[in-house]
């Protein structure tokens, strides 16, 4: 009986330990989520009092009848830890639905609109600045990605370039003639050919000149 004794007690025992350890597990593991959610939520509020430098503004109408506004692109730039300024990118367009799908999205060197064909190439400023559109693409400094319609004709883009900045500097879109924002007709196929008629989206759908906002 004495044997049989022990045998329970060593299984007690181990039933004891193990349930301590599966709370301690717990525990650990409750005080881990509370730390790591504590440190997302102070990089959360950190990046919202990242102090912004500028921010620009385009009205979108279209290429064909300029009257027709069919939304808007904002650049916000702000510093970056490493000191690059970075551009957060925002567009959205709405009421193309005759347009559903992808659409190859630039900045061009030029800030005028009228026609859309005085926007002139993609902005790549520098020594060695190359603004045609299906030649050295997609390695222009105003680049970027594809914004996509869907079928009811709305479509938002939200995207971040270290390519391009908007206070003075080498990069910066407000120089002597400004800069706009095209929308194209085609998608983006980024030229994985070289240079290639319209691999950068062809015919010009809707542009916008970017102007400076006040701070308020």
């Amino acid at each position: 009986m004495s044997g049989i004794s022990k045998i329970q007690r060593r299984k007690s025992v181990t039933k004891r330990r193990f349930s301590i350890g599966r709370r301690l597990t717990s525990v650990f593991l409750i005080v881990a989520f509370v730390v790591l959610s504590s440190s997302v939520a102070t990089e959360d509020s950190a990046e919202q009092k990242v102090e912004i430098s500028m921010s620009a503004r385009a009205t979108l109408a279209f290429c064909e009848d300029s009257s027709i506004e069919v939304g808007a692109a904002e650049l916000v730039e702000r510093a970056s830890d490493e000191g690059v300024k970075l551009v957060d990118v925002y567009i959205r367009v709405r009421g193309l639905a005759e347009e559903a799908g992808l659409h190859a999205v630039h900045i061009h060197e030029t800030g005028s609109c009228d026609p859309c064909s005085a926007a002139g190439g993609h902005f790549d400023p520098g020594p060695h600045g190359h603004t045609n559109p299906d030649g050295n693409h997609p390695f222009h400094s105003g680049d970027l990605v594809n914004i996509e319609v869907d079928e009811e004709g709305n479509g938002d883009l939200k995207t971040i370039t270290s390519r391009l900045t908007l206070s003075p500097g080498p990069l910066s879109i407000f120089d002597k003639d400004g800069a706009s924002l095209i929308i194209h007709v085609d998608p983006d196929t980024y030229c994985p050919g070289g240079e290639e008629a319209g691999c950068a989206g062809g015919a010009r759908l809707a542009c916008g000149v970017f102007e400076v906002q006040e701070e308020s």
